[in-house]
């Protein structure tokens, strides 16, 4: 009897300390927060990107692309996700560069750029990431969060033909 009351005990406590942590993670996040401004302006020249054909085992290719801030107020770049793991995306601002960005990572940086200055998203494609059976078109999708009223998300493309 003594053995199933400790085996209780253990299960019970067993099942409280999962659910605490479960719902402590769940309320810790990374992500950055920040309100959106109505003078901040956000302009980019191009928002897709096609390296055409590329060797699967030739390496990684990159992207660049720039974001302007054509606003009164400190343009706000964060949240940038990639829409698959072989992609990775980095901003670059005249003070800093953010951590490698991918598919699941949560950071809470957020990069400034001053009134009519430039930021770099750089973006990163690895060909080789799915292994030899990743050949064809690919297609991938950056996203970058701003504190652009009109503007509040980017949404940048790039494409290529991965080929032997």
């Amino acid at each position: 009897m003594n053995e199933n009351k400790i085996f209780i005990i253990i299960g019970a406590t067993t099942i409280l300390l999962l659910t605490g942590v479960v719902f402590l993670a769940g309320r810790t996040s990374n992500a950055a927060k920040v309100e959106v401004n109505e003078a901040a302006k956000v302009a980019t020249k191009s928002k897709s990107y096609d390296w055409g054909q590329i060797g699967i085992n030739n390496g990684k290719v990159e992207a660049i692309f720039d974001i302007e801030n054509q606003g009164q107020v400190p343009l706000k770049l964060f949240n940038v996700t990639t829409s698959c793991a072989c992609t990775t995306a980095q901003i670059i601002t005249e003070k800093e560069a953010s951590p490698l960005f991918g598919m699941h990572t949560k950071s809470d940086f957020v990069g400034e750029v001053a009134p009519g200055k430039k930021a770099i998203l750089k973006v990163v494609y690895d060909p080789l990431f799915h292994g030899p059976n990743g050949l064809g078109s690919i297609s991938r999708e950056i996203t970058v969060t701003t504190n652009d009223a009109s503007n509040p998300k980017l949404v940048f493309n790039t494409t290529a033909d991965v080929v032997k």
